[in-house]
């Protein structure tokens, strides 16, 4: 039965891929990874007697969304985050102020994991995930993180902001 799974899995991979090199078996272990991420905070959150809450209110999905947003772009382009990418990517030069370009390298979970660090969109979902099972393990800390985070998308605005008008003056 498993062998006939395989056989199936297999083709199915084939046909997908339409002669492209596309790491499926990746993607389904980060899938995997996912999936026991969110058993595991949902686990630990029973465990510690959390409950979720009835609603998200506005000034914490406004912080969700920007501090996902930060983060993310951190994690994915940031020179300083670099080392958590190298092994993933390859650097390509510098993309915009603060911002790294980076390919991409490797094959199966290598390549997969690639993908998912060099793409800030690729990694808000995950981000996402890890602020709201923090509001329901640790509101407190985790607000305090996406404030933070959140006014570092502030000052980020403020700064293309202040340099667009300065190009502006010249």
């Amino acid at each position: 039965m498993t062998n006939v799974v395989m056989q199936w899995g297999r083709r199915q991979a084939a046909e997908y891929s339409h002669g492209e090199n596309r790491p499926l078996d990746g993607y389904l272990k980060l899938l995997g990874t996912y999936t026991t991420g969110v058993v595991g905070a949902t686990a630990a959150g029973r465990l510690l007697g959390r409950r979720v809450p009835e609603r998200i209110g506005p000034l914490d999905l406004i912080l969700l969304g920007v501090a996902t947003h930060r983060l993310s772009r951190t994690i994915a382009k940031d020179p300083v985050t670099s080392p958590l990418r190298a092994p993933f990517t390859r650097y390509e030069g510098l993309a915009a102020a603060g911002e790294l370009s980076e390919s991409v390298r490797g094959h199966g979970v290598r390549h997969s994991v690639g993908e998912l660090l060099a793409c800030p969109m690729c990694l808000a979902q995950w981000v996402a995930t890890g602020f709201a099972a923090g509001l329901v393990l640790a509101p407190r800390q985790t607000r305090l993180a996406m404030a933070t985070l959140s006014a570092v998308a502030g000052a980020d605005f403020l700064q293309y902001l202040y340099a667009l008008l300065q190009q502006r003056t010249e």
